[in-house]
């Protein structure tokens, strides 16, 4: 006894080392091969043309950087060694077995595929649950992407039944998954007692019959293969790492391989030693690659003389900004070129032209460094003195000088910290300093007040002497001292001249100025001169505590009965593992001399045929509960799950509009929140308590057992057992912990990256790539030391795990051996006492590896806890506020001022004050960005006024219920969106507080000129209008969402550019259905066409968030003004 113990120390110390190397080199490796992945990843992504950027979205590159390489170094790090090792040991196992026994071991093996059936099957369910919810989320999707279309119509009660509806199916699929789980775990549990017992009874008879074995080789051929086939059983791990690894690697090795269009890094291409700065266009037909079905430019035929200042106008979508964009060469143009000095400049290098350009945008964009740094980005090694030039000529010195760090001064993420004039400000000192041949000013004053705008109008005028300027910009006063205009419409350039010139051709440019002139003026009698709020902070992921489980419990204690069942069976469970090694024990007592040499081979026999009977016993009962285990939980969680969707979505739909803003909740962000964290919840309660259940019975049953046989050999085992259990867990924990700590040495590195992904036109213009990637490649050294570090660490840990299980069998086994020499303790006690102790070791160990999942539940169920507790501003949900029966429709807008939350800076509103009396029609009119839909979305309140008031029927609106006061408006919008249902169910749509008969949505449809068409379709009403309406034209879905609209039959209607989007066919059908629809109600009417608008009671003229004039058509045009020259142009506006 003694030498085996002395055995077993060397082994473990032997294998403490092993395992040591093992793991360590393996993880050293890997860290060196991500670090060369990680730099040719963003290497790569940085040389890549903008086209490629727009394509994919900067998210999904920065998950590609941290989580797909992250997949990849699981799949090459400890995972191969560990892998290897399994493997190793299950070869070695059969081979053993196959040596010292080969009957047996074919016997064994015969059985061991019904396992792996098992195992296999277990894995394929996974998919077919996603699949199931696809429906929902699909579902939950349409509904937040249309949400105020839902909120407008009072559709959420509806739409959270839909969803609810669409949930039943992925709740079965889970509640399937569970149960065959359970049934797969107890099949494989089954076949292993059964294959015990195969082994013993046959074994047993090679013994006893024919003598052909010793009892020494039954054991060794029978341990032999069963740790085999377990070793190979638990590499299966290995191989979904090595899967997963290998998904990721193909996403990231193809941007590693693919060819850059427009490679800005390529030394390619010629430099001019002379540059005059004349830009030609020829004949340029563009469009960009992620839309290629929309023209931006066509044919466009343009030049821009060296030394003169161009300015570009026309409206939005005109492809103003598209030309700049060429000129830079972020894009090549399908057709034409662009040329430099007579030379296309997709024959120079990249670089070089960049460098001869400065460009100052509408949004500036600064890096998170501070203001030095910044101008420094304009040109590498530029003195302190160029630096302060360029600020002084860009009227930015005064103010650097009164901060209190002056240009040290930090401007915060993306110039969180600067206003907007000094960001301008900045931006343009960041152009100067280059020195540049070609100025682009892309609406660099857009974004001001008046105040800064005066400010940086000069700084810019003053640049421009000597160097070939375009200038894009909205403002006229910024553009009436170019040297040529040029306007745009529909990408081509249709008119050019000077400002005189171009006002008597009465085209694009006239109606720009005659619109802009009027606003202008009455904002300076106001002389309201708003300061500027600085930029938004933009915390992405705010950190969540997890949830209290109590709180997750209490979602799910309608379920408590099964969670009873659950723990019951779990229980069941946890006591096999002690029982089994109890009946090995008894085998042993059977096999050596007193039982094997039992004079009646009856007897023997007998003894034999027992135990065998028991091993299937046992085995019938774990396959029993592991079922009921596996189902009752699965019924629970599937349960809690669905409630949490369901509850979640409400939530959801009944923040307010401001809320959906917000770009963390962009729809695809909420959907999957509703995808994955209400499905990660359960693994807080009902899979976890069944873990925990089944751990606590089995450590229970087998310390009772080993006590009742060996108190002493007991305590010495129970030693070690902190050490087994502790080994158990630290390999969990070093699994998971190892993940954490790497995620926060990368974030440094993913500041970096995600910054430069954010901003790659900037950079891209600024010809910085190469800093930005050097910036990176230095962040990456930490992260790689520390893995570095770690890897020591973990092999360390590794080989202790490892080793401990062999110091505690060589200690209690020499004990043992003291004690049946000593206490003449029965031998098959010892082993019974040590199996039993081993076992239930391993299974604390195993219980502390579910910690993760917990973990990930209690984070995932405080961000969901989060959505619930949000307390919307604007409640749906609420039966607070007034509400009346008389509902007249009067709505007075008295100094309304409104900024949209997700963008503070920039004022919509500007004082708005309007009023409409019951019955009468207002028509909004002027240029895009005054106002007009803002203030029809106050009046739906899907936002608040920040001040002044919105009267209805005399009652502010705030104090209005919110249901209520959208039951009684009807609207139409200009891109009416329609749900992937019926066209009957559409209409319905139009009012959810009743049931409604065929006859009103018939009744309905007549009213919008709907009818006839509907009835030509095969389907009639049945018809599906497919997702968002595809399978219909734009007129049939804009008279399907009036029918909507009149159904309600609503005391106020509101037409946003309601044929707008029409040909003039349609628009005439439409335009009567509206003017049936308006009778008898308050209507407000946004429109650009004039025709429409020109029968209403009160037109009013907005600009810049405000009414310039109002009054009916005709007292209008006897004033001259602003809307006299809209009408007598003819003119749309824009």
């Amino acid at each position: 006894m003694t030498n085996f113990a002395y055995y077993y120390v060397g082994i473990g110390a032997g294998v403490f080392i092993l395992g040591y190397l093992q793991i360590s080199l393996w993880i050293t490796a890997a860290a060196r091969q991500i670090q060369i992945i990680r730099k040719m990843y963003f290497r790569k992504v940085m040389r890549m043309e903008i086209g490629w950027f727009d394509c994919t979205s900067v998210g999904e590159l920065n998950t590609r950087m941290s989580d797909d390489i992250n997949k990849i170094n699981d799949a090459i790090a400890d995972q191969v060694g560990i892998f290897i090792q399994r493997f190793t040991t299950f070869v070695c196992g059969f081979l053993m077995g196959f040596a010292k026994g080969w009957k047996l071991t074919l016997v064994i093996i015969s059985v061991s595929p019904l396992i792996g059936v098992g195992a296999g099957l277990m894995a394929l369910l996974t998919g077919m649950e996603l699949q199931a919810y696809a429906k929902a989320g699909a579902v939950a999707d349409e509904v937040l992407s249309s949400v105020r279309t839902v909120a407008a119509f009072g559709g959420e009660k509806k739409e959270v039944e839909r969803y609810d509806r669409n949930l039943v199916s992925a709740q079965r699929w889970g509640i399937r998954k569970g149960l065959i789980m359970g049934f797969f775990t107890g099949y494989m549990w089954f076949i292993i007692f059964l294959c015990y017992a195969l082994a013993f009874w046959y074994g047993s008879s090679l013994v006893v019959d024919t003598q052909e074995y010793s009892p020494g080789t039954l054991l060794q051929v029978f341990f032999g293969v069963l740790i085999a086939a377990l070793s190979l059983g638990q590499a299966s791990p290995c191989l979904e790492a090595f899967a997963a690894g290998r998904g990721a690697a193909t996403i990231i090795f193809e941007t590693i391989e693919r060819k850059p269009e427009i490679d800005c890094l390529s030394e390619a291409g010629y430099k001019l030693d002379k540059v005059k700065g004349d830009l030609e266009f020829h004949n340029i037909t563009f469009h960009y690659p992620s839309r290629p079905e929309v023209k931006i430019l066509d044919q466009l035929n343009l030049q821009v003389k060296s030394g003169e200042t161009t300015a570009f106008v026309g409206p939005s979508g005109a492809g103003k900004s598209t030309a700049i964009q060429l000129i830079q060469r972020f894009y090549d143009p399908k057709e034409g070129m662009v040329t430099l000095d007579g030379h296309d400049i997709r024959g120079l290098n990249i670089q070089w032209l960049r460098s001869l350009i400065g460009i100052v945008e509408q949004e500036p964009v600064l890096f998170a460094t501070s203001i030095a740094e910044n101008i420094r980005y304009g040109r590498p090694g530029v003195s302190n003195d160029d630096i302060i030039t360029a600020a002084k000529e860009a009227n930015a010195y005064n103010f650097i000088m009164d901060l209190p760090q002056k240009f040290d001064t930090l401007v915060g993420e993306g110039g969180g910290q600067m206003s907007g004039g000094q960001k301008q400000r900045i931006a343009i000192a960041r152009a100067l300093v280059r020195n540049p041949r070609i100025l682009l000013l892309d609406m660099a004053t857009s974004a001001l007040d008046n105040e800064s705008e005066a400010v940086v109008q000069e700084a810019l005028d003053k640049v421009r002497m000597g160097r070939t300027t375009i200038s894009i910009a909205h403002r006229l006063s910024t553009i009436k001292n170019a040297d040529v205009i040029v306007g745009f419409e529909h990408g081509r350039a249709v008119e050019r001249g000077k400002h005189e010139e171009l006002l008597d051709r009465k085209g694009v440019y006239f109606t720009l100025v005659t619109l802009q002139s009027q606003g202008d003026k009455a904002l300076n009698q106001k002389q309201q001169i708003s300061s500027l709020l600085s930029g938004l902070p933009d915390d992405d992921s705010e950190e969540v505590e997890p949830a209290p489980v109590a709180r997750i419990l209490k979602y799910n204690a309608p379920e408590w009965p099964y969670m009873l069942f659950g723990s019951f069976g779990a229980a069941v469970n946890g006591g096999v593992n002690p029982v089994y090694a109890l009946l090995f024990s008894q085998i042993l007592a059977v096999r050596f001399p007193p039982t094997f040499s039992m004079p009646d081979p009856v007897e023997q026999r007998r003894e034999i045929n027992g135990i065998c009977l028991f091993f299937v016993v046992v085995g019938l009962v774990s396959f029993f509960t592991q079922m009921l285990q596996g189902y009752a939980f699965s019924k629970s969680g599937e349960l809690l799950t669905r409630r949490l969707r369901c509850l979640g979505f409400q939530a959801m739909l009944g923040q307010e509009i401001a809320w959906f803003d917000d770009h963390r909740n962009s729809p695809g962000a909420l959907t999957t929140r509703l995808a994955t964290d209400a499905s990660q919840v359960q693994g807080a309660t009902g899979s976890q308590i069944g873990m925990i259940v089944n751990s606590l019975t089995n450590i229970g049953v087998a310390i009772i057992i080993s006590f009742y046989f060996s108190w002493k050999l007991t305590l010495v085992i129970l030693c070690f057992l902190p050490f087994l259990a502790l080994s158990g867990g630290f390999q969990a924990k070093m699994l998971t912990g190892f993940a954490k700590q790497d995620k926060e040495a990368m974030e440094a590195a993913g500041q970096i990256s995600g910054e430069a992904l954010n901003n790659i036109r900037t950079i891209a213009g600024l010809g910085k790539e190469r800093n930005f990637v050097e910036m990176f490649e230095a962040q990456l050294e930490a992260p790689y030391q520390a893995a570095l570090k770690k890897a020591n660490v973990y092999g360390a840990c590794y080989g202790f795990a490892q080793c401990v299980v062999f110091m505690a069998n060589s200690a209690s086994y020499r004990f043992g051996g003291y004690l049946v020499y000593r206490e003449g303790l029965h031998f098959s006690f010892v082993f019974r006492v040590i199996s039993a102790i081993v076992t239930s070791g391993t299974a604390l160990g195993r219980a502390s590896s579910y910690t993760p999942d917990y973990a990930k539940a209690k984070i995932s169920a405080a961000r969901f806890f989060q959505l619930l507790d949000h307390i919307p501003k604007i409640s749906v949900y609420s039966d607070e506020g007034d509400k009346w029966d008389n509902f007249k429709g009067d709505i007075k807008f008295i100094d309304c001022k409104f900024t949209y939350p997700s963008r503070p800076d920039i004022q919509v509103l500007n004082g708005l004050s309007v009023s409409v009396r019951p019955g009468q029609t207002l028509a909004f009119v002027g240029s895009s960005g005054c106002g007009k839909s803002t203030s029809v979305q106050l009046l739906e309140r899907f936002y608040d006024p920040n001040n002044g008031r919105v009267l209805i029927d005399g009652r502010e609106s705030t104090r209005v219920n919110v249901a209520f006061l959208r039951s009684k408006i009807g609207i139409v919008s200009q891109e009416p969106i329609l749900f992937d249902c019926s066209i009957a169910e559409n209409i319905r749509y139009g009012d959810n507080q009743r049931h409604l008969s065929m006859d009103d949505v018939i009744a309905a449809a007549k009213k919008a000129q709907l009818h006839d068409f509907v009835m030509s379709l095969p389907e009639k009403y049945d018809t599906n209008v497919g997702s968002q309406g595809s399978q219909l034209s734009r007129g049939q879905k804009q008279r399907i969402a009036i029918a909507r609209a009149i159904i309600r039959d609503p005391k106020i209607l509101l037409l946003d550019e309601a044929t707008s989007a029409l040909d003039t066919e349609s628009e005439k059908t439409v335009q009567e259905a509206l003017d049936k629809a308006r009778e008898g109600r308050t209507c407000i009417v946004i429109a650009h066409r004039l025709s429409t608008i020109q029968n209403s009671d009160i037109i009013a003229v907005m600009s810049r968030g405000y009414v310039i004039e109002k009054g009916t058509h005709d007292y209008l045009m006897s004033l001259k003004s602003a809307y006299y020259k809209l009408v007598t142009t003819g003119a749309p506006i824009s």
